[in-house]
C-alpha cells in the first residue's frame, strides 16, 4: 500500500439556497484548480439575514487533497 501525504486549504463556499448547496459550490470551484481532492471538513456556518430571514448562507469548509 502507498503511503500518502496530505495538505488541507481552507475555502468559504456561499449560497441563498442553503449550506449544502454552498459546500457543493465550494467544492466544484476548488476542483477546477486542486487536484486530488479527497475530503472536505465543516467547519463554521455563517449567515446574512434579511427582513427577519437568511438571506444567504457562507461555510468554511477544509478541503484535503493528496500531494503529487
Amino acid at each position: 500500500m502507498p503511503h500518502h501525504t496530505y495538505k488541507k486549504m481552507e475555502i468559504v463556499g456561499s449560497s441563498s439556497v442553503g449550506i449544502e448547496d454552498a459546500i457543493n459550490h465550494a467544492v466544484e470551484k476548488a476542483s477546477q484548480s486542486v487536484h486530488n481532492m479527497r475530503w472536505f471538513e465543516m467547519q463554521e456556518v455563517r449567515g446574512h439575514i434579511e427582513e427577519g430571514k437568511v438571506a444567504h448562507w457562507q461555510v468554511t469548509v477544509k478541503i484535503g487533497f493528496t500531494l503529487d
